[in-house]
Formats: structure tokens, sequence, C-alpha cells
């Protein structure tokens, strides 16, 4: 059992999530708010329900023990990634991660099952903590009747999965490398996104340093002589 399982377990039983995921203070696992209670999905693939409300307490333990038990390497070293037309940047951050000891999941290289794009997003999701999402200049555009306002912007099916990962896995738990090239358009202004700048090579520079942390934040293992 990871988050990204358990929101997907608790969202088909029509169990609404409220606010944003929280690790725990002990750093130990990740905690889902609820409408009246709180599940903590902990690093080893266990859970803990608690709350007022003893009914959907009792629900929400039926709903998440009809989940496989997730092994530890596996809910710990998945990487889910977006990515759009830039082949170099998808490149080196699948490099980066297997480097990093970690498995990013790409769905160009996941069987499709005769699924939609959507339903395979949810599917390999769900199979990962955390998220990456390269905002790369692939578009260009402009408000209405305003061309002089034009500037780079990442292609539409970022912006979906961006928003898709951002609510099955939470805010806490994306991070955005966006690519600096001219004006290059923020894909969204949610306040308190992780925004990941680079230039040319992720692999290089600062992005590296900073991605490299935001991942140990989020629970990652990674021996810290691979940075």
């Amino acid at each position: 059992m990871d988050v990204g399982a358990a929101k997907k377990l608790l969202r088909e039983n029509g169990i609404a999530i409220i606010g944003d995921d929280s690790r725990l203070g002990n750093e130990t696992g990740t905690q889902i708010q609820l409408a009246g209670a709180v599940v903590n999905v902990y690093d080893k693939g266990t859970f803990l329900v608690q709350g007022g409300n003893r009914g959907l307490v009792e629900s929400v333990k039926a709903i998440l023990g009809q989940a496989e038990p997730t092994s530890k390497h596996s809910a710990s070293n998945k990487i889910f990634v977006v990515y759009g037309h830039d082949e170099d940047a998808k490149r080196d951050t699948e490099n980066l991660l297997r480097r990093w000891g970690l498995e990013p999941l790409l769905l160009d290289q996941k069987p499709s099952g005769g699924n939609t794009i959507i339903e395979n997003l949810e599917r390999y999701t769900g199979e990962a903590r955390y998220a990456i999402v390269l905002a790369t200049p692939d578009d260009e555009g402009h408000r209405a009747c305003h061309p002089e306002e034009k500037s780079f912007r990442v292609r539409q099916n970022v912006v979906l999965e961006l928003g898709m990962v951002l609510a099955l896995l939470g805010r806490k738990h994306v991070a955005i490398l966006i690519k600096k090239s001219g004006e290059m358009e923020n894909p969204s202004d949610i306040d308190g996104l992780i925004y990941i700048p680079f230039e040319d090579k992720i692999e290089e520079g600062e992005a590296k340093v900073k991605l490299f942390k935001e991942l140990l934040e989020a629970g990652y293992d990674i021996p810290a002589n691979r940075l």
C-alpha cells in the first residue's frame, strides 16, 4: 500500500479527500486528510485510520484492507514522470533518477493494456508517491487579441497530467522542472508548487541539487555520494 494507491481506492469508493497530504512528524509516512478522519500511510506499506467519525473510519479500513500489500522497495523508489516533446530533458531526467537508484515511470515505456492514456496515467501514478513534471517550451500562445503577449508554453497534455498528479499525489509530492527559454510561462499559478528551473541540462547545476533535496525531503533513500 502506498499513498497513490490509497487515494485511488478512496476516490473509487466515493470517499472525499480534503486538503493536501502532509508528511508525518517522524517522517515515516504520509497523512491523508478526510472529512472526519485521517489516514496515515506508512512508507513500509501499512496504514492507520483515525478520527471521530467511527462509521467513516470503519468504512475506510474496509476499503484499504482490500488492497494488495506493496513492498517497501516498490513503494519507495518509483517516481512518475510527465513530459512533453523535449526528448533531451526526458532522457536526462530518466538517467538521473536511475543513477540515484530510483525507478522512473514513463507512459511511453509501459504497456497500455488496451487502456486510454488517462486510465494508464491513473494506474501508473498509483504505483508512485511522487511525480516530476517536465515543463518545457514546446508550444507558443497568448491571450486572444493580444499577439504581443506571445510566450512559450508547455503542451496541453502536460497541463492536463500536471493537474491529475496534483490531485492524486498532492502538491507537496510534485516537482515541476521548468526549462527557462525566453519568455516561458509557468504552467500553473497555484501557490506552493515546487518549481525547479533549469537551462539546458538537468544533470548539471542547481536543478540537480534542488531536485535531490526535494526527493530526500519526500522520503526517498538516495546515497549522498550519488549526487
